[in-house]
């Protein structure tokens, strides 16, 4: 009877500890005593929001959106890819909603990570912590990756002027070893270096980037916004530039039919057009280093992703009127859209611009993705987690320089050993689970803290939160049922993550609270002694 007592005593603590809920009063008082330096404003929140959201997938994915994928598996949404793109866009605003009234509220460092320990506890924060790394340290490996590739297609542009072993670098410097040993499948004399059997391959575009984008954060989240802000005004610029010169070759009979494939073509292009709206979220993550977070962070949210639908829905306009999307497309303008356009008008000079924006895209995605990641892993530290270490802030530039290139050269080890296509597809499911989480922790705030101060409130409580659980509930249910072998890696991805938590997470922030009662203890006791 006592055994049985005993356990179910313990399986209650365990319990009980595994929800624990960290007060929001206290992550306030931890980020004022040791927090990260002020220098954000409204400004700098939207070059990093539109800096994170318009990265490749505007000079992508918007060709598949508007005329289908090339093996007619879906459809698209032709010259209507506007009304498919404000409805992405509404659908990303019921959960940027929800983060903006948690950063105004809890203004400190983690995103979703924090939200999730004032609200569901412990083991759900650890969580998705984790699965935020999916979202931000593994995306910015797969964005690295990508990057790279677009370099190599910018550089063989030149190839006239270049040399050759520039122009076109051999496979084993500019690919992982997934994709090389996919290129030696197709093209077996091509020659790879090989250690002990195995193809050698470096990426080194790839790795020089990360290394680079690295430097800049260390140095600070001002110059990083900086850099930020040029690479948004360059391929805002060369997006103006697409609009503008494009206007002249419209034809408006490619307009119509206007919906060729009527509402479900609509939808399916809303579904491919919402994953070049992610990245706002990760503005959540900077809240400590707002200076005015109650007034500016929704701002820099909502504003980004306002600025962000504008640019999309003009692209959209003058793309479809360029371009017949009623019918076949030439695989050309699948793969590249607008570059594809400008060729066709016989605008080369602006083709090879476009890479340019893509590229400076990308750049900006880049220093976004890592600076919310270190930001995570920062709150992470703070609640010992991890180790306390990368709370160190550097004396010159009081950024989490540890952290910052523990980070960096991770990602490193990430573009020499992982498969990368796999990967991309797994952020997919950790934007979805973060996004779901932080709409649901809203609703519960509301109900066990209706009293706190709200500096900005979600309108229409709990129905948008809910729209927002729907919509990305929805969207993640219809990604698992494409046929990806993802879908089966999320919930791996997830018992690993539960297995950390109970075999070092758990146990690390038991010990770190021994002490600090130890310590408690030690000072009372010293006091009774004066």
């Amino acid at each position: 009877m006592a055994e049985k007592y005993s356990r179910a005593t313990l399986t209650r603590n365990f319990l009980k500890t595994i929800t624990r809920i960290k007060n929001p009063d206290e992550m306030l008082e931890e980020a004022k005593a040791e927090g990260l330096e002020k220098t954000l404003g409204v400004w700098d929140l939207i070059i990093l929001g539109v800096g994170a959201i318009i990265g490749s997938g505007i000079f992508a994915v918007v060709g598949i959106a508007a005329a289908g994928s090339a093996d007619g598996s879906a459809l698209g949404a032709g010259p209507a890819l506007m009304i498919s793109m404000v409805i992405a866009a509404v659908a990303c605003i019921f959960s940027a909603l929800c983060y903006s009234e948690f950063a105004t509220m809890i203004p400190v460092a983690g995103g979703a990570y924090t939200y999730t320990f004032a609200t569901l506890g412990e083991f759900a924060a650890w969580m998705v912590g984790w699965v935020l790394m999916l979202e931000y340290a593994i995306g910015f490996i797969a964005v690295a990756c990508a990057w790279s590739n677009h370099f190599v297609q910018f550089l063989s542009g030149f190839e006239r002027l270049l040399p050759s072993c520039i122009a076109h670098p051999p496979v084993w410097l500019v690919n992982d070893i997934f994709s090389a040993t996919k290129i030696l499948a197709e093209n077996p004399d091509t020659f790879v270096p090989r250690l002990f059997g195995v193809p050698l391959c470096i990426n080194l575009p790839a790795i020089l980037i990360v290394l680079l984008i690295t430097a800049i954060l260390v140095k600070g989240t001002k110059d990083s916004t900086k850099m930020a802000g040029i690479m948004v005004f360059v391929k805002l610029a060369v997006i103006a530039l697409f609009v503008i010169a494009g206007a002249f070759f419209v034809r408006p009979d490619n307009w119509v039919p206007f919906a060729p494939n009527g509402g479900g073509g609509i939808f399916a292009g809303a579904l491919f057009i919402f994953f070049a709206y992610i990245g706002f979220d990760a503005l959540a993550t900077a809240a400590e280093e707002c200076k005015n977070p109650q007034k500016d962070l929704p701002i820099g949210i909502i504003g980004s992703l306002i600025i962000t639908t504008v640019v999309y829905v003009l692209v959209a306009l003058v793309l479809t009127g360029m371009q017949d999307t009623s019918g076949p497309v030439p695989a050309a303008f699948l793969k590249a859209p607008m570059a594809y356009c400008m060729t066709l008008a016989h605008q080369n000079w602006a083709a090879g611009l476009i890479s340019v924006g893509s590229l400076a895209g990308l750049t900006s995605v880049l220093l976004v993705l890592e600076m919310a990641a270190t930001r995570i892993l920062y709150a992470m530290s703070r609640d010992h987690f991890i180790s306390q270490r990368f709370q160190k802030l550097h004396p010159k530039f009081k950024t989490p320089a540890l952290l910052t290139w523990t980070v960096g050269w991770l990602a490193v080890v990430g573009i020499l050993t992982l498969n990368l296509d796999v990967a991309a597809e797994l952020c997919n499911y950790g934007t979805f689970t973060s996004f779901i989480i932080v709409c649901v922790a809203v609703l519960i705030l509301r109900k066990t803290d209706p009293e706190r101060p709200r500096p900005f409130k979600v309108p229409f409580s709990p129905l948008v939160p809910s729209l927002g659980i729907i919509t990305c509930g929805g969207l993640m249910v219809y990604k698992s049922m494409q046929p990806s072998g993802s879908a089966l890696l999320f919930p791996v991805w997830l018992g690993v993550g539960a297995m950390i938590y109970l075999l070092y997470g758990f146990v690390k922030n038991r010990l770190n609270e021994n002490l600090l009662h130890n310590e408690k203890v030690e000072q009372k006791r010293q006091e009774l002694l004066k």
